[in-house]
């Protein structure tokens, strides 16, 4: 009683705070309408980004004209709100409680947040409510369905609603259509939900209830459609659903249901479609399955069903998907299914089936199969030729059993054919030449059997190919150079065989490759260069003794041409390169590679006095100007206005920039901080004591014109971001450059991972957020149209609060002359941050080039290990070995050991993912970087409150 009265109190207060509202609105506006009334401040409450509401004036008499409003034309009362994708956000409002005569409110796939205010089903007229497809949450309280009208449909689905289902949800006789999938409920299903016997759809999928299914399910006659899949539901299927004979879809997979199928279920002639995947039932699949004769898809797949399938199976004329894979089935498959005349999908894999491969499977035409997997089974025999004649088969999977013989020459005759899989067999014989004919096709596995011969030239007209995996079979001769007209292709592997040749040069321009793995052959000469292959991991090209290169760490001999002999006293060409008659004469012998060595030396004399000289020069002239620094107080920043020539251009953006210790400090050794691909980093301290830190340019020669140097340091000034550090100056002589920046105490990320910076490590959520704010960073200067070029651990910076500051951010602007090359070497210092299109010259350079380096950060900050390790007789690639713990299972070999029982695995493993993506070798498969800030932002936010909306 007490709780009631409370409601009673609650929804009180809440009335009075509507009322409250409609007063003030009223006293400013005294002929607002109800609906108006209640519509505005509906609308206050929310955010509209796309101005959709733009149509909602407060002066308007009535919103009938208003968009997503919808009115009785008698009394212009408003009867529908439809706001379906209008990408609002913010809460549901109260204001919604002033249409009294509302009957369908749906704001299906938008951004709101928050809880559902618990009033919304007290509007006597309400039929429909759908807020699906946002990001509302918290519990509904069990009451909630109380005094719920006249409704008919709800749908909660696609939301983080949590909780049990509220138990009032039988007391609401006139719901038709219940949908509160996708979301957190958990418990036990409510044991009066069969009582609504109006009730036609019930769709409870993708949550986390528990429990048996109730009974009395017989009562609901009336139900069309029931979807309980993927819960945790345990148990037998209730005996009684066979007396819901208007049942035309059943949906019970990915639970831990058990037990026999319950004989009434055979009443069901209506039904459709019916998934029973992915639990735990058992026995033989009873005959009278052939009696539901409606069946389009029977789906029985990843239980425990033993025996036989029955024949009765060819009863089921409308069946166009049958799936019967991962049990314990036995002897062959039954002839019968020639019989299905519509059947598009065969599913039979992973069984104890056994017996030759049914030829009927291939050669009825009464078959248009588009999908036969009968893989990881115990068929034996060979292919036959018939298989050419199916020709509408799209997937076709027979690996793992025990075929022998040879692949059909036919296998050019399939067209729609996309995945050929006959790995794992003891298949013979070599790859037909007609496999060209296959043009659809994108994936073929022929791997771990006896196939030899070679790969036919042919191949280069499936153009579609994404994969070709040939690996362990007894292959030779040469890679065909049409291989590299597979523009399509992603991976490759041609391991363990016996190829030979040298690989075509070619192969660098398939942009898509993620791997390409051609170890323990007979190739020789030299890895192709560019693309893919600058990144190829070691792993990829070992076993192959005569291949040479930087990846097999083997130089490649160079190919001299004979020497060249000189004879003084000839003057005749035909006497050049012969020896000398009169041996009393000098002879002298030069090859071209001695010619080419003493012309490098004295060029490299030359070039060494000159730079001796400048570099003279250049220090005078540094010393001079830096002692000349004049400084004066402006507007918007802080410049010297000398021109000698011998004195330099000081500008500061804000605040006193005199330096306590005089300029000559920058060239103090014991002032430096470190040094990087542009040049070195010397600590500075100003009048007011603050200390700064500035980068000497040492790439003047590089740098662009004064102006054009002055207008891009300018732009780099106004960029500010709390990850980054600041730019506050810079300092401007024809022969020095300095660029005057926050100091930031802490040191950077590269030691605090890999040395403890201090002697401690860092935390799983200092880590998280070191991540988070750099991502951030990137996001905002991408943002800002300036990409980074340089990301690594060493320039990220955290300050003394353990905030993430990113530096370096920009400065391939001030350098026009640098190319890509010089890029990679000069500001790309660190081998594995930089992403593999760097490489090719065709590839344009974008901000994915920083994403791929974040991805490294990521893994780096999570594993604790470096991105390129050298081993004794290997080179180790972080994103290589992360990539195959993963997929093994060794998440505990992808998090830093340091972490052990305080890292949180439901964010590290999401983390770890999001680094892998990141690192993708096709740059249009890596995210944005503001794509990356919302992901992280979603692994780290909680769960909101359970408050009430408005």
């Amino acid at each position: 009683m007490r709780a009631m009265s409370n409601w009673k109190w609650l929804f009180g207060a809440l009335f009075m705070s509507v009322l409250v509202s409609s007063q003030s609105l009223r006293s400013l506006n005294p002929s607002l309408s109800d609906d108006v009334l209640g519509l505005i401040v509906f609308k206050a409450d929310i955010q509209d980004p796309l101005g959709k509401l733009t149509s909602w004036n407060e002066d308007d008499a009535v919103p009938c004209s208003w968009r997503g409003v919808k009115c009785n034309p008698r009394s212009n009362r408003v009867t529908e709100l439809i706001l379906d994708g209008f990408s609002l956000s913010g809460r549901i409002g109260r204001g919604l409680l002033q249409l009294q005569f509302l009957r369908k409110l749906s704001l299906s796939k938008n951004n709101l947040t928050g809880t559902i205010n618990p009033n919304l089903t007290m509007l006597e007229y309400l039929r429909t409510v759908d807020v699906s497809e946002n990001s509302l949450s918290g519990s509904i309280s069990d009451d909630f369905f109380k005094q719920c009208g006249s409704l008919r449909v709800i749908s909660l689905a696609k939301n983080q609603f949590m909780g049990k289902v509220p138990g009032s949800l039988s007391s609401c006789s006139t719901l038709v259509a219940v949908n509160l999938s996708s979301n957190q409920f958990s418990g036990p299903l409510p044991s009066g939900i069969w009582e609504l016997n109006v009730l036609r759809s019930l769709d409870l999928s993708d949550n986390l209830l528990d429990g048996e299914i109730p009974k009395g399910i017989e009562a609901a006659k009336n139900l069309r459609a029931i979807n309980l899949s993927n819960n945790q539901l345990t148990g037998r299927v209730p005996d009684g659903i066979g007396s819901c004979l208007l049942l035309r879809s059943v949906d019970l997979s990915d639970n831990s249901l058990s037990g026999n199928l319950p004989q009434t279920m055979q009443k069901l002639s209506l039904c459709k479609y019916l998934s029973l995947s992915k639990n735990s039932f058992e026995g033989e699949v009873p005959k009278w399955i052939g009696e539901m004769k409606s069946l389009e898809k029977l789906d029985l797949s990843g239980n425990r069903f033993l025996g036989q399938i029955p024949t009765s199976i060819g009863n089921l004329q409308s069946l166009k998907a049958l799936d019967f894979s991962a049990n314990g089935f036995t002897g062959s498959l039954p002839k019968s299914i020639e019989n299905c005349e519509n059947l598009l999908a065969l599913d039979c894999s992973r069984n104890l089936l056994a017996g030759d491969l049914p030829e009927w499977v291939f050669s009825d035409d009464k078959l248009k199969l588009q999908v036969l997997d009968l893989s990881g089974n115990g068929f034996s025999g060979v292919m036959f030729p018939a298989i050419g004649y199916s020709s509408s088969l799209q997937l076709l999977n027979l690996s793992r059993n025990f075929l022998v013989g040879t692949i059909p020459l036919t296998i050019g005759e399939m067209k729609a054919l996309n995945v050929f899989d006959l790995s794992d067999n003891q298949l013979n014989g070599s790859i037909p030449l007609g496999i060209g004919g296959a043009y659809s096709l994108r994936e073929l596995r022929l791997e771990r059997n006896k196939l030899s011969g070679n790969i036919p030239v042919s191949i280069g007209n499936c153009s579609a190919l994404t994969s070709m995996i040939l690996s362990q079979n007894d292959f030779t001769g040469p890679i065909p150079v049409a291989l590299a007209e597979l523009t399509n292709l992603q991976n490759v592997d041609l391991s363990f065989n016996k190829l030979t040749g040298s690989l075509p040069k070619q192969l660098a321009n398939l942009v898509h490759l993620v791997s390409f793995n051609i170890s323990h052959n007979n190739f020789q000469g030299e890895v192709p260069a560019g693309g893919f292959f600058n990144t190829i991991s070691p792993f990829s090209v070992s076993g192959n003794p005569s291949l040479c290169g930087a990846f097999v760490d083997r130089s490649c001999s160079a190919v001299l041409p004979k020497p060249i002999v000189l004879n003084p006293n000839s003057s005749s060409d035909s006497t050049a390169g012969t020896l000398p008659t009169n041996p009393s004469h000098k002879r002298i012998t030069l090859s071209i590679s001695a010619l080419i060595a003493i012309g490098a030396a004295a060029v490299i004399v030359v070039g060494v006095i000159a730079i001796t000289v400048l570099n003279l020069r250049v220090r005078s002239s540094t010393s001079r100007s830096a002692v000349a620094i004049t400084l004066s107080a402006g507007e918007d920043f802080s410049c010297s206005p000398t021109t000698d020539a011998n004195s330099g251009k000081l500008v500061m953006f804000s605040g006193d920039p005199d330096f306590s210790t005089g300029a000559h400090t920058l060239l103090n050794k014991d002032c430096e901080l470190g040094r990087g691909g542009f040049g070195a980093v010397y600590r500075a301290v100003l009048r007011d004591g603050r200390p700064v830190a500035i980068k000497k340019l040492t790439v003047s020669s590089l740098v662009k014109s004064q102006e054009d140097f002055e207008k891009e340091v300018k732009k780099l000034g106004k960029v500010g971001h709390p990850n980054l550090v600041a730019l506050e100056g810079y300092y401007w002589t024809t022969s020095l450059q300095l660029l005057i920046y926050e100091f930031v105490s802490g040191g950077s990320l590269y030691k605090h991972i890999h040395q403890g910076s201090g002697g401690n490590f860092l935390s799983w959520n200092e880590r998280f957020n070191i991540i988070l704010g750099t991502a951030k960073s990137l996001a905002y200067l991408h943002q800002s149209n300036i990409v980074h070029y340089n990301i690594k651990s060493c320039n990220v910076l955290i300050d003394g609060s353990g905030e993430p500051k990113l530096g370096d951010y920009g400065l391939a602007r001030l350098l026009p002359m640098l190319d890509r090359y010089v890029l990679s070497s000069k500001i790309q210092s660190a081998l594995g941050y930089m992403a593999p299109e760097f490489a090719c010259r065709t590839v344009k350079i974008t901000e994915k080039c920083d994403v791929y380096g974040f991805g490294v950060l990521v893994l780096e900050v999570v594993t604790g290990k470096r991105p390129v390790e050298y081993m004794e007789d290997d080179v180790v690639v972080l994103c290589d070995i992360v990539r195959g713990a993963l997929e093994e299972g060794r998440v505990e070999d992808c998090v830093d050991g340091k972490l052990e029982g305080s890292f949180q695995a439901e964010e590290a493993i999401p983390v770890i993912k999001l680094g892998l993506i990141c690192t993708s070798q096709v740059p249009s498969n890596r995210p944005d970087m503001a794509e990356v800030v919302n992901i992280l932002d979603l692994l780290r936010c909680p769960s909101e409150g359970q408050e009430d909306l408005g």
